[in-house]
């Protein structure tokens, strides 16, 4: 797999609507869970697979494990190599 994209956000746990936003130039994503035994990451990620189309297995979180300010890594898998046809 290779790294995609690069994206920074801002976590918001324990909202009532969730959801992913742009305010004042940043990228927010409001999230159910509360920031408890890594459970707002746990729905940043599978938030984030959802919205690139991907398995959340290929969204990584690169920093901010306890801030709210995070930076998650896209993954996406490559493409396979054509084969030449004999």
């Amino acid at each position: 797999m290779t790294v995609d994209e690069i994206i920074d956000v801002i976590v918001k746990p324990g909202s009532r609507k969730p959801g992913l936003s742009s305010e004042d130039g940043a990228l927010v994503l409001r999230v159910r869970e509360r920031a408890i035994e890594g459970a707002a990451n746990d729905a940043c990620i599978r938030a984030l697979a959802e919205a690139y189309g991907v398995a959340p297995s290929a969204v990584s979180l690169v920093r901010g494990l306890r801030s709210r300010h995070k930076r998650f890594a896209i993954h996406r898998p490559e493409k396979p190599k054509e084969r030449g046809k004999t």
